[in-house]
């Protein structure tokens, strides 16, 4: 096996391990870096649900009640669990892979009961009070997706209107009837706040992003091995070629042959210095035995 060719694979050996440790720590950075991003918008997204229910609790809510006592009827939009709910489905309509839901165990509207996925965290915050955020990854229609959940708790204000059927607003019984949305209690977890955001699109620019790492690192190797395979030519195999022909002709008994130049200072120039000397001690040594 020639000199070159071992040290290709010596170069390969240490490229390679050190490839893969680099394409492993990356691939990891580019995977939490796309989590990462997705909690943000659960968070953003969260926040504005929130932005929406406050205002409407504070603002919307008492003017719109006013309204309704006046008429006796119930309307939906002074419910701050409706206005957010609403306002993020119309969002929906240009992203549809992202959820928001303020699902409950029992709620009055029974569009709000928790799916089965909801319902079991929001068992899992009611079984661990101390959590205040729960969040995990599940499969969809659309691709994987990160979902984030916070527990809603019953206040007292609630059992105004959830708490014995005979003390609800009647225009509230008689919109959604008796049945449900009632015997709640002050203080227990009723249902969660839960955000679900793609992470499709995260995943895939992560992939895309070590996809594009692997080919930078692939040329750079290519390049590298190209580069020090001509500078080890030049400067030791071509040199030591001189030197083992020359070499060559001695053994043959060529002793009349001009010596080898001498470039720089290095070992190679040291070798051929040396073998310089050599050939021309060998030569007077023969010519003294003449």
């Amino acid at each position: 096996m020639k000199l070159l060719t071992k040290f290709n694979i010596i170069l390969l050996v240490v490229f390679g391990m050190g490839g893969l440790v680099i394409s492993l720590v990356v691939r990891a950075f580019l995977i939490q870096n796309a989590r990462r991003e997705v909690f943000q918008e659960a968070d953003l997204m969260m926040a504005s649900a929130r932005s929406v229910r406050q205002y409407t609790s504070s603002d919307v809510g008492p003017l719109l009640r006013h309204s309704a006592v006046r008429g006796h009827r119930f309307l939906a939009e002074t419910i701050p669990f409706f206005a957010a709910t609403t306002t993020f489905n119309s969002l929906r309509r240009q992203y549809p892979a992202y959820t928001y839901r303020e699902a409950a165990l029992n709620p009055t509207n029974l569009a709000d009961r928790a799916d089965d996925w909801q319902t079991d965290i929001i068992e899992y915050l009611r079984n661990h009070p101390d959590e205040k955020r729960l969040s995990g990854e599940r499969e969809t229609a659309l691709g994987p997706s990160m979902y984030v959940a916070t527990p809603i708790t019953a206040e007292q204000p609630c059992l105004e209107c959830h708490g014995r059927p005979a003390e609800a607003p009647h225009a509230l019984v008689a919109a959604y009837g008796s049945a449900n949305g009632f015997g709640w209690q002050a203080g227990s977890i009723i249902g969660a706040e839960i955000v679900s955001v793609p992470m499709t699109v995260p995943l895939r620019k992560a992939r895309e992003g070590f996809h594009l790492l692997l080919a930078y690192l692939a040329a750079t190797l290519i390049a590298t091995m190209i580069v020090l395979d001509l500078g080890v030519y030049f400067i030791v195999l071509r040199p030591l070629k001189l030197v083992s022909d020359a070499a060559d002709r001695v053994s043959k008994g060529e002793t009349n042959n001009a010596p080898l130049p001498v470039r720089g200072g290095d070992e190679i120039a040291t070798l051929t210095a040396a073998f310089n000397r050599m050939q021309l001690s060998l030569a007077k040594a023969l010519k003294m035995l003449e």
